[in-house]
């Protein structure tokens, strides 16, 4: 995990690559759940044995926006922002894709660029590139930049 101790070690790696994250799986489970919670379920995503006959993958694929949803998880086992921070928050995504379909089983990664830190009443809101690498597949499975505000 790289530990960022202060706000101006922060805006001292703007534009460059901060920290790659733990590879984690994502599980026809985890795929399930998500289909209930969001009521989304697409027979790509849920159908095990009809995704294994007709898609090209071999098997079910997971949400876009599941893979949306892990980003605070890899951003978060990846970098530590120091004991200053009092909170984190969400504040939105920029520019989001989703280049190829994320496999259900396979393990997927962050690749995370601060891009920008922008300072505002009380505290700072950063712009996080983060690219989503999964095993096995070329392309990424998601690229996003996903600001939060840090106070």
């Amino acid at each position: 995990m790289r530990e960022i101790a202060t706000l101006e070690e922060l805006k001292s790696l703007a534009g460059q690559e901060v920290a790659v994250s733990d590879w984690i799986e994502v599980s026809q489970e985890q795929v399930n759940r998500f289909a209930d919670a969001t009521g989304d379920h697409q027979w790509i995503h849920v159908d095990v044995e009809r995704a294994a006959r007709e898609l090209p993958f071999g098997g079910t694929v997971a949400h876009g926006f599941l893979t949306l949803a892990l980003l605070p998880r890899l951003l978060g086992s990846a970098i530590s922002l120091g004991a200053d921070v009092k909170m984190l928050l969400n504040y939105g995504l920029n520019r989001v894709r989703f280049p190829a379909p994320l496999p259900v089983g396979r393990s997927v990664r962050g690749v995370i660029v601060l891009q920008s830190v922008e300072d505002i009443p009380g505290g700072a809101q950063l712009a996080w590139e983060i690219t989503v690498e999964c095993e096995g597949v070329e392309k990424p499975v998601c690229v996003a930049e996903f600001l939060v505000r840090r106070y």
